[in-house]
């Protein structure tokens, strides 16, 4: 055992507000949405698929066409006499030979569509036929064999569009079956908008919301929703009417048959039947603050941008959303709300402009929003953006622009390993009280083991004992479809009929469950020092690298800058090829390995161009492996920064970024500085990058310490991340000397590699028991790899 320290805790020093300081983030991701939340069991409900959302979808994806007992049908899809304008296909089956029926059936999402023994599902669909009026259109829950778990008939009597409903009761459990609509007679049957819900949604709402995963989500009791993204929000076209416009909140709300399909910038089809009517109602389901993103006119991925001169229906689309959410019934947006079934105002607190911006248009719109929404509404708390990046220079960008225009938060995203959150997680404690607060908006290191919870918790203690400068943080992603991945890791992971919580979301719900409302003064003594991991210098492999382009390298100089010793390594002209058709043909020749080094201050010059291809090209230094390297990206991303990222176990570290783009043709002389764990790269001599590979000092407890207004409990969280216990014991000043209740919730006893999945999700979880506490002193052995958390009733 250690030796014994002490935290101890001043009840009677408050500190700053903790606020709304723990929330969540959605973004319609893997599936997060269709697929997902949203609890539509039918895929491609409308017939709106399209190659614009993925090269591999047409409007008949998820949907097969049916012939049964010598039926014969021709299947198309047509768009002269829609439903909607705004969703302008739908389904015709063509009548050859009625047989035992003709029709079509769907697939579902993942395996099929989940239906459980004794369950109600609520059919609807809007159908037409132009002959054979009498004939019932039969539709089956159905196995993939073809065993019948449930049915309803209805009879579609009409040339034109009517909505169809019915509810079908499955008298069998089953994963995996399919929704089949068949009918006979003759002529044509005409289908649309065929949906498929459970009656039992998240508070029962229509158009509602899968229980399990809402659930896990309510359970979270987070104090914030950020929504709907993400990039989504700002990657897309300009008009709102475009297929693969921007994310426009208008489009999300008002009946869903007139929503229009979206391409996802994920690769897939988003139908907006989870909208933003949708998500304030969620919100209030589950006592959650809504904060809305909303694009500035500004698509950073592609360029496109909104001239100045027509930013003002960007601007009022902002304007009319705080109406929507804030207004009376009497004013137009609270009216279109009312009228949508919500006659109360949801509220509004915050609104962010923009997700992760980078570039000058942005910040240049920025201030147009944030002026227009200050005239008129001054409480409204604006956000602005600082990029995906933790330092450089559009994330100093974004700072300057935020402390320019008066914003009230920044929203900073960054996804690290586990050391880069160890080696910061004091990062806050330099921001002043006085300046924009930080919205850490989006983060997460990268992997959902045990030991990803653990560093997380560790590093969110210094979240909270900087709450001066950090008012709201969210983990991110929140949702992932098994199937259906784009981004991991992911907070709650689920398939068509199962969800569990990762080690992660269970941190989040202990520090979301137990926030506290203030800080209190926390001070640690007696314990041994941070176990500091030695600052070693960069050395190691040194290597160029092609990124899918052709590029040709010369006067490559390596210099000893302690000594002035130079090795030069060849006279003649390195090429490397790595684009695309040069893989195929098998001719790729991506990486120069150069030469190991041990210097502990060096410098790397070389002169380089690019030839062919899409990208940049990278400088490889301080690599032991694959796996554990420092990289100098120029042309990174979409071949719009220069980054430098330090890789540890395989995890990447962004540390810094600043805009650059590898141009054609042009010769750029390079240099790379390095000494100590201090770097610095140049591009024709100019200072493009400088940041620090920073090691983690392993403090012997992590912790923070608050109190609950409304009880008046003490709330203390401490976090070890050591291989082994800590003996400490907790006083508690000027407590009253009754004996007092003190629950204790704790993660502990895991290896650190555990994580939960479908055949154990709670494998991890936190346990709970009580102690009483006499005096004012705790004594505790804190576990080794353990998140505790005290709540020492008032």
């Amino acid at each position: 055992m250690n030796t014994r320290g002490t935290l101890q805790v001043h009840t009677q020093e408050r500190g700053a507000e903790m606020g709304d300081l723990f929330g969540i983030f959605f973004e319609d991701l893997n599936h997060a949405a269709d697929g997902g939340l949203y609890a539509e069991l039918v895929q491609n409900r409308s017939f709106e698929f399209d190659p614009i959302d993925h090269p591999d979808y047409h409007a008949l994806t998820a949907w097969e066409k049916v012939e049964r007992g010598g039926g014969s049908a021709v299947l198309t899809v047509e768009e002269s006499e829609p439903l909607s304008m705004r969703n302008k296909h739908y389904a015709v089956i063509d009548i050859l030979a009625e047989g035992d029926g003709v029709g079509i059936l769907n697939q579902g999402f993942n395996t099929g569509i989940p239906v459980k023994r004794g369950e109600a599902y609520a059919l609807a669909f809007y159908a037409k036929r132009d002959d054979s009026f009498d004939e019932t259109v039969r539709v089956t829950l159905e196995s993939v064999e073809g065993t019948v778990h449930g049915l309803a008939e209805l009879t579609v009597s009409s040339k034109g569009w009517v909505k169809y409903e019915a509810v079908i009761t499955a008298g069998t459990t089953d994963y995996s079956s399919r929704l089949v609509m068949v009918t006979k007679g003759r002529g044509k049957l005409y289908l649309d908008l065929v949906s498929l819900f459970p009656v039992h949604t998240f508070r029962n709402r229509t158009n509602g919301l899968r229980e399990d995963i809402a659930a896990l989500i309510a359970d979270l009791k987070p104090k914030f929703m950020r929504f709907p993204g993400g990039c989504l929000v700002h990657d897309g076209s300009l008009d709102a009417e475009d297929r693969n416009s921007m994310y426009r909140w208008k489009n999300t709300i008002g009946d869903v048959a007139a929503r229009p399909a979206r391409r996802n910038n994920w690769r897939y089809n988003q139908t907006l039947g989870l909208g933003y009517y949708e998500y304030f109602l969620f919100c209030e389901d589950i006592g959650a603050k809504p904060i809305p993103i909303l694009p500035a006119g500004y698509d950073p991925h592609h360029k496109r941008i909104v001239p100045l001169e027509e930013l003002q229906p960007w601007i009022d689309d902002a304007l009319d959303l705080i109406e929507f959410a804030c207004g009376d019934a009497a004013t137009e947006w609270g009216g279109i709300r009312a009228a949508l079934g919500h006659p109360e105002p949801f509220g509004l607190e915050y609104i962010g402009i923009g997700n992760e911006e980078v570039g000058e248009p942005f910040f240049e719109r920025y201030a147009y929003f944030h002026k227009a929404i200050k005239e008129k509404y001054p409480a409204m708390k604006i956000i602005n953006s600082s990029g995906p990046f933790a330092a450089g220079g559009e994330y100093d960008r974004g700072w300057k622009s935020a402390r320019d225009n008066g914003s009230d938060l920044v929203d900073e995203h960054y996804y690290q390993s586990p050391e880069w959150f160890l080696a910061n997680y004091d990062r806050y404690a330099r921001f002043k009280a006085d300046e924009p607060k930080v919205f850490l908006g989006e983060y997460a290191s990268w992997g959902n083991t045990y030991y990803n919870a653990l560093v997380e918790a560790a590093f969110m203690t210094g979240l909270e004992k900087n709450a001066h400068a950090v008012g709201l943080a969210c983990y991110a992603p929140m949702l992932c479809n098994v199937d259906y991945v784009n981004w991991k890791p992911d907070m709650i992971w689920f398939n068509n009929h199962e969800a569990f919580g990762t080690a992660n979301y269970y941190v989040q719900q202990m520090f979301m469950h137990h926030q506290g409302d203030q800080l209190l003064s926390i001070g640690a003594s007696g314990f041994e020092k941070p176990v500091a991991v030695p600052a070693a210098p960069i050395t190691g492999g040194l290597a160029l690298a092609a990124d899918q382009c052709s590029v040709q390298f010369w006067d490559i100089q390596l210099t000893n800058d302690a000594t002035g010793e130079i090795k030069s390594f060849g006279a003649r002209t390195e090429v490397l090829n790595d684009t695309l058709e040069a893989r195929q043909a098998g001719e790729a020749r991506p990486l120069l390995e150069l030469e190991q080094t041990g210097w502990n201050r060096y410098t790397l010059r070389f002169k380089a161009k690019k030839t062919s291809g899409p990208k940049g090209f990278f400088v490889h230094f301080g690599k032991n492996d694959d796996k554990d390297e420092i990289v100098w990206e120029v042309g990174g991303w979409q071949n719009q920064d220069s980054m430098v990222v330090s890789k540890v176990n395989g995890r990447g570290s962004c540390l810094t970024q600043s805009l650059f783009t590898v141009e054609t043709g042009i010769e750029y002389e390079l240099s790379l500085e390095v000494s100590g764990r201090q770097i610095r790269t140049f591009v024709d001599g100019v200072l493009i990058n400088e940041t620090e590979d920073k090691l983690p000092a392993i403090e012997p407890l992590y912790y923070s310490a608050s109190v609950e207004h409304a009880t008046g409990d003490v709330i203390i969280k401490v976090v070890n991340v050591q291989e082994q216990n800590v003996a400490a014991q907790i006083l508690l000043d000027h407590l009253t000397d009754r004996p007092s209740t003190v629950e204790l919730f704790e993660l502990s006893g895991y290896e650190l590699d555990d994580a939960n999945d479908f055949e154990s999700p709670k494998r991890i979880q936190p346990k709970r028991k009580e102690l009483t506490l006499e005096g004012n002193a705790i004594i505790y052995d804190f576990p080794k790899h353990a998140v505790t958390i005290f709540r020492v009733k008032a």
